[in-house]
Order: C-alpha cells, then sequence, then structure tokens
C-alpha cells in the first residue's frame, strides 16, 4: 500500500497534486450531497467550505450546539510557519521539527502540507474573527512550544482552540443560514453505508427521540475526533469517543497506528479516585513555569520550604539545549519515572511541580497574567490552590491520540468516498506530536485540504446518485446499527457500562501507557479480551431505546473502546521498536531513550480486523506502508 502522495520534491508535493486534481464545474456542485460527521475545527471547516463552494452539506454532530465540539479545549496556540520573528524559522525548519518530534513515524510529504498551508490558516483566521494576541505595534505575537527553538505558536492567551472554534462555527452557521449547510445536533453516527463501490452516507441516531434512521451521499467526512478517552481517565471531554471511527473500521476502513498515544506532561494529577477525567494544563505554561521534583524521595515539606539545593529541575539537567521545552513524550517519560522512583509530590505523591516562581520576580504578576490568567484562574478553581504563591502540581495522563483511521494524500480512507480530517486521522504527528500542530492540523484539513481533495473525488462521480432509503445497501446497515443497539439493551446483566470503561482504562495504562513491555502488553490484552466477555454477558443498560438514554450511548462507546483497545495493545506488542510516544523498555538507548530500529519498522502499521462484536474472538492483519525522507536526514533525536 502506498499513500498516492505525488512523486518528486516532497516540498511541492502539494502544490503539484492541488494543481492536478479534476474539477466541478460551478453548475454541478449542487448535484453533490456530503455529510460530514462532527463540528469541530475540522469538520465546521470542511462543511463551510464545501457549502461556500456550492456543493450540498449536511453536518451531524452530537453535541447540542456546534461549538460545543472538543477543539475548544485546546489552550496554548496554534503554529505556523511564517517567520515572522527573524529566529531562523522557515517552512524546512517547521518541517524538520515535525518529523523529528514524530520520531521520523509520520509522512514527510504531509509534514510539508501542513507548514505549507499553515500561514494561509492564521490570516484565515485572523480575518474571520479570531483574537489572536498582538504585540504594542500590533503585530501578531507568537511564543515557543515543546520541541522547537524557534517562536512559531500563535495564540489568544490561553483559549487559542475556543476562539478558533467560534470563528469557525461562525463561518458554518452562515452556510447553514444561507441553505448550503444543513445542521443535525444530537445525532450521533452508528454505522456506515458501504458496498462494494465505497461509502454512501451514515446511520445516525437522534440521540432525543432514539430514531435510527439513514443519511445517504455521494461522499462523507469523518471528523470526529481522537479515541484518548478508551484510557478513561483522559483530557478529553467525558462525551469524546472512538465510535464513528471504529464503525468504519468495522465495515473495511484501515487503522493506522492504534498504539500512537500521546501522554500530555502537564496534566493535573487526579486527587481522588472517583474523578471522570483529568483536566489539561496548556503546555505554553513551560515556556515560564520550571518543573522540578525534591532530591529526597518522600520529602513532604511545602514546597516553599525547599532550597534550590534540594530541587532536582531534571529536564533542565537532562536537556539543557531544550529544557522544560523538550517534546512532550520525553518530558513524560522522565516525569513519570521521577514519580515511580518515590519523588512524586503532592497528597498522592502522582505528580512533580510546575513552578512560576523566578517568572513572577523576572516578570512580575501582571506579566504572567496577561500571558496565562484564564489557565492560573482554571487551575484555581479545580485545586483550590493559587498558582501565583504555591507551583503548580502536574502529571502526564492520556491527551492525544496520533493514531487514526488509515488515509491517503487525498486523506481518502481505504474506502472510496470516506475521508477523514484532524484527530480522527493518521498522517502528520508520526509517534509523537509537537504542541500546537493539532489545531494547526484540524484547521489545514478541513480549510485547506478536503475542500480540494473530496471535490476531485466527485468529479469522477457526476451522474452518480446516492442509494434510496429503501435500497438494500441501505436496509442492511440500518438493520444492523439497531440489531447492535438491541444487543445492548437485551444482556440484562447486573454491571453498568461505566465499571468496564473504569476498567479498561487500567488496564491500559498499566499495560499500554507511558512505557510499555512484551509482558506487560501479553497480560494486558488476555486482561482485554476477558473484560469484553464480562461486559456482553453481565451488561446492564437502563431504560430503553426510544428516547434519551446516556447509559445506552456509554455502552455502545464501551462496547467500542472494548475491541480498539485490543488493537492498540496488538500493534503495540507488534512494533518490536521504540519511536516517540511508543516507548518499549526492551528498546532503550544507553542513556535512556527510544531506540528505533529504522531497518525493520520504517513503516506505518494499517491494520484490518475480523471477528466477533459481541464479545468473541477477533484476528488482526497488518498492511504496511513504508515512509521516505528525503528532505530531513534520518538521524537519532537528542534534545540535550
Amino acid at each position: 500500500m502506498t499513500s498516492g502522495a505525488p512523486g518528486g520534491e516532497p516540498a511541492t508535493a502539494w502544490t503539484r497534486r492541488r494543481e492536478s486534481y479534476p474539477l466541478v464545474s460551478p453548475g454541478n456542485r449542487s448535484r453533490f450531497h456530503v455529510v460530514v460527521v462532527g463540528t469541530g475545527l475540522a469538520g465546521a471547516g470542511a462543511a463551510a467550505a464545501l457549502g461556500e463552494l456550492g456543493y450540498r452539506v449536511t453536518a451531524l454532530t452530537y453535541h447540542d450546539a456546534p461549538r460545543r465540539a472538543h477543539s475548544v479545549a485546546a489552550q496554548g496556540g496554534i503554529n505556523a510557519a511564517r517567520a515572522r520573528r527573524v529566529d531562523g524559522d522557515s517552512l524546512h525548519r517547521f518541517v524538520v521539527d515535525t518529523v523529528k518530534g514524530g520520531d521520523f513515524r509520520g509522512s514527510e510529504a504531509e509534514a510539508f502540507r501542513l507548514g505549507e498551508e499553515s500561514a494561509r490558516v492564521i490570516d484565515h483566521f485572523s480575518a474571520i474573527g479570531t483574537p489572536f494576541a498582538r504585540e504594542y505595534g500590533g503585530v501578531l505575537s507568537t511564543r515557543s512550544f515543546g520541541g522547537v527553538q524557534v517562536s512559531r505558536t500563535y495564540y489568544s492567551r490561553g483559549q487559542t482552540g475556543q476562539q478558533l472554534q467560534i470563528a469557525g462555527t461562525q463561518a458554518l452557521q452562515r452556510q447553514i443560514r444561507a441553505g448550503s449547510v444543513r445542521l443535525h445536533t444530537r445525532h450521533e453516527m452508528l454505522d456506515l453505508i458501504v458496498d462494494d463501490a465505497g461509502c454512501h452516507g451514515v446511520v445516525v441516531r437522534d440521540l432525543v427521540t432514539g430514531r435510527i434512521r439513514a443519511e445517504t451521499a455521494h461522499a462523507v467526512v469523518l471528523a470526529t475526533g481522537g479515541y484518548g478517552n478508551v484510557f478513561h481517565d483522559s483530557t478529553l471531554a467525558v462525551n469524546s469517543n472512538a465510535s464513528a471511527v471504529w464503525r468504519a473500521h468495522q465495515r473495511g476502513a484501515l487503522f493506522a497506528s492504534p498504539s500512537f498515544v500521546q501522554f500530555h506532561p502537564t496534566a493535573l494529577p487526579k486527587d481522588s479516585a472517583w474523578q471522570s477525567k483529568t483536566i489539561l494544563m496548556s503546555e505554553s505554561l513551560r515556556n515560564d513555569g520550571r518543573i522540578w521534583v525534591p532530591l529526597r524521595a518522600g520529602d513532604d515539606r511545602p514546597p516553599g520550604d525547599i532550597p534550590d539545593s534540594d530541587r532536582d529541575y531534571f529536564l533542565e539537567r537532562r536537556y539543557p539545549a531544550y529544557g522544560n521545552l523538550v517534546p512532550r513524550d520525553v518530558a513524560s517519560r522522565a516525569i513519570t519515572a521521577e514519580i515511580r522512583d518515590g519523588r512524586g509530590v503532592g497528597p498522592r505523591h502522582n505528580s512533580v511541580y510546575l513552578d512560576f516562581r523566578d517568572a513572577l520576580v523576572g516578570g512580575g504578576r501582571r506579566r504572567i497574567a496577561e500571558r496565562y490568567g484564564n489557565l492560573f484562574d482554571m487551575y484555581s478553581h479545580a485545586t483550590g490552590e493559587d498558582p501565583y504563591c504555591v507551583p503548580m502540581r502536574i502529571a502526564p495522563t492520556c491527551h492525544f491520540t496520533m493514531g487514526g483511521l488509515w488515509s491517503d494524500y487525498d486523506l481518502q480512507t481505504s474506502i472510496p468516498g470516506l475521508f477523514v480530517g484532524g484527530e480522527c486521522g493518521w498522517a502528520y504527528h508520526g509517534a509523537n506530536r509537537l504542541g500546537a500542530n493539532s489545531l494547526l492540523s484540524a484547521s489545514v484539513d478541513g480549510w485547506f485540504t478536503l475542500p480540494y481533495s473530496v471535490p476531485a473525488h466527485l468529479a469522477t462521480r457526476l451522474g452518480d446518485h446516492p442509494p434510496d432509503d429503501d435500497d438494500e445497501v441501505v436496509t442492511t446497515a440500518v438493520a444492523r446499527a439497531r440489531g447492535r443497539v438491541e444487543a445492548l439493551l437485551a444482556v440484562g446483566g447486573s454491571t453498568g457500562p461505566g465499571h468496564f470503561h473504569r476498567e479498561l482504562g487500567e488496564i491500559l495504562y498499566a499495560g499500554c501507557g507511558v512505557t510499555r513491555t512484551a509482558e506487560g502488553l501479553s497480560t494486558a490484552i488476555d486482561r482485554i479480551r476477558d473484560l469484553r466477555t464480562r461486559f456482553w454477558s453481565d451488561l446492564r443498560v437502563t431504560g430503553t431505546g426510544g428516547h434519551l438514554n446516556q447509559v445506552l450511548e456509554l455502552a455502545g462507546r464501551t462496547a467500542d473502546y472494548l475491541e480498539l483497545a485490543e488493537l492498540m495493545c496488538v500493534d503495540a506488542l507488534d512494533r518490536d521498536e521504540s519511536c516517540g510516544a511508543h516507548f518499549r523498555d526492551e528498546h532503550r538507548t544507553p542513556g535512556g531513550e527510544a531506540l528505533r530500529r529504522d531497518d525493520q519498522w520504517r513503516f506505518v502499521s494499517a491494520w484490518g480486523s475480523e471477528g466477533d462484536d459481541r464479545g468473541g474472538p477477533r484476528t488482526f492483519t497488518r498492511h504496511a506502508e513504508p515512509l521516505d525522507f528525503a528532505a530531513v536526514e534520518l538521524t537519532t533525536r537528542d534534545y540535550r
């Protein structure tokens, strides 16, 4: 299998591909119907752009309003290779940082597209109302993020994702009012309508009434976010889930690099077992905050009573070139090691300090408040502690998934007519995502890639009509979705789905977490299979399917998590190397860093699976897409 990226110089691949796409004339665009599932940055951008071009678009979201998509939670900023700081940044430097940050397990050609379109993204969002921070003279301000030595991150205080999402939603609402986009809120995708010719639409459930119906189309775009909530404790919104991408996988879409999961180093630790999720503190805080632990294990003195001579600023010690701004996977492993060695702080000794003492002395409270004020407020509200007076406490938590549905250079999956955008895809980030590239990749996909590649697919289908609701391919898909709902309701056990979800998260953190071993992964696979069997024999779903039923929603999502989790562990066990966030203890350098095996594993794993979806055995087949690097030298990452 290949990506289909144009050959030759990767820096010009996107320009050449864009200019070679077949076109749909303005008079024919209204003949085509496109369904977009998800209304975050990628989904709202794709729906608004395609609608403005003249296509008929249906946008679907399980939220009660499109602006509530999880994109609002990305706080720190959005990258762009605009090189306005005159600090050595460039498009090439952006690609080097992105490919190197992903430990050479992402697509170089895709990284060039990401960087090339990044300048347009900033100009676009500035034009449609995003209030980016500015210098005194009016120019847009930037700051640094982990894994880089330049300042390329544009931001809107500590609420960048929220402001981008508001601007994107306003653009979407404009098309809704114009009539080019129909929006259905409180609708969850349950299945795909697929035959040998490709994807012909989706099956959805009205979460309020329980009605299950088909929405047929010429093409479908999935922009449904990442699958990090498979770990239960994550920085994602509680309703974020993996069902849309997993149902697509069940219909034949290959799943790429499922074990590539990022653990964010600056999340809040869990202080109670009953917490339903963790809270993210933006990576931007590492510009001014210094991370440290007491030198002596078990030192429970208040942080203000611990002198510098008894502190270990371990990231600055180990990685002097980057210090506290090393990539997230490097920081998370280092923090986890300190906690496991007994130097964790806080009431449960499960965190480290992020200290702003020196920044407050050097720049004053007003400067810190201007840069991070709402983040400090959020921390204070969540913990009852004042970070202006005492250090924050942080710990690694599941945050972002670099894996997702496999897609080619046009963002089309292995099912013709099914496209992906944003975090539910795989291509840009490799084995570790650099901070502030998430908002960028979602925006590039939604606004500047899918509006080219989807019409190129539609141009080959002029004269085709989506199937009618009574066609066999549609009725089969609807019946399959109804049957799954009925099966969940009929188990009749004694245990709610939340119990199974929480236990699954514990299994994954232990076996497929920040560090992994072959033994731990094998154990996790066995435990997941046992848990899935117990789920389908002891699940209890209260209520019925004919009305609003959040227990039923969670049951369906947990059933999908249980299957996806096994594939994640199978992929992690199969990939017998360390790379980025996939850190196998058996493969580390003498200095303790990730040891890649490029001679054997320089490819993307894209998995197919078959088997029972009601608790029985499943089998997995790995396909491989080779990775070539022409512009970025294949080297060992070194942030010292």
